[in-house]
């Protein structure tokens, strides 16, 4: 077995919560979003009580027509031990497992790509990016609830499995996990060149 180069202190999670009224007003925590914190924390968007104007997807520049993201069957096996590992923790709590989901895998996928490729940490990329932009880019344009988990780690031989067992341990990112709206989900992973797992976990409730 790997050593474990990475203690419960060094896995980091960062927390927006949006909360978007029907004024229109929203508020964020993004400065939590940029500065990683040793408390593993989780982000959830709700556009359940949206106005049209926030929910309305945005216009994508070029092709309309967007790649389906992999299938449960092409995930990579850190992906789908990951989810494995979701499904039980939910089964445990007397819920019902969530689906595998497409879309959200490539989303996840391009989310933890771009934090490898581009150093940083966040639910928010640094061109300014947040949850909702990155489901719209995938051509996910009408949700009820969208949620996210991040995480990275080094030196486990299942990296995924310990990721959600780590995510279990926060209240944040239990939350969202064991949350009843959600229906669908996947993971998202990239290895980084000094073979830190970098990992994305998306939710959402169309």
């Amino acid at each position: 077995m790997l050593s474990r180069k990475l203690s419960f202190g060094h896995f980091v999670s960062t927390l927006v919560l949006f909360f978007l009224f029907l004024t229109g007003s929203a508020f964020s925590s993004s400065t939590l979003a940029q500065t990683p914190s040793p408390v593993p924390v989780a982000r959830l968007l709700s556009l359940s009580s949206a106005p049209a104007s926030l929910t309305r997807p945005r216009r994508v520049t070029g092709s309309t027509a967007i790649a389906t993201g992999p299938t449960l069957s092409e995930a990579t096996d850190i992906e789908r031990r990951a989810f494995e590992a979701t499904n039980r923790a939910r089964l445990q709590s007397g819920l019902a497992p969530l689906a595998w989901d497409s879309e959200l895998c490539k989303m996840a996928r391009t989310h933890s790509e771009n934090m490898v490729r581009l150093g940083y940490f966040a639910h928010e990329t640094p061109d300014g990016l947040h949850l909702r932009d990155r489901a719209h880019a995938v051509g996910i344009a009408h949700f009820h609830v969208l949620g996210e988990n991040i995480a990275y780690n080094q030196g486990f031989d299942d990296p995924g499995a310990f990721a959600v067992e780590r995510w279990l341990r926060s209240p944040g990112h239990r939350a969202n996990i064991l949350n009843t709206e959600f229906q669908q989900s996947a993971i998202g992973v990239f290895v980084a060149p000094d073979g830190t797992v970098y990992l994305t976990q998306e939710f959402i409730a169309r």
